[in-house]
């Protein structure tokens, strides 16, 4: 069974601003989590933020926390690598 998938207002804002080719490989990888967004060939966890995961598509970012009890997960941002870990 797949698992819902919700975006921030801001992570909208975000894909909204990439190219097109960037925005289609993140629409498929979103796809791909949404069947198992623990599988650990396309997801880590954040070991700064508790209970966070992120994958990489190229030099991007996805930032998701996933919520097992009603099967979905809220992607937080997309960001690219340079400003994925800063503090800001």
């Amino acid at each position: 069974m797949k698992y819902a998938v919700s975006l921030t207002k801001e992570a909208i804002k975000e894909l909204e601003r990439l190219d097109r080719r960037t925005e289609q490989r993140i629409q498929r990888r979103l796809d791909e989590l949404a069947l198992n967004p623990y599988d650990p060939r396309i997801s880590n966890e954040v070991k700064m933020v508790p209970g966070q995961r992120y994958s990489r598509v190229g030099d991007r970012r996805i930032f998701f926390e996933v919520k097992d009890s009603s099967r979905q997960f809220e992607v937080i941002a997309i960001r690219p690598r340079g400003r994925a870990y800063s503090k800001n």
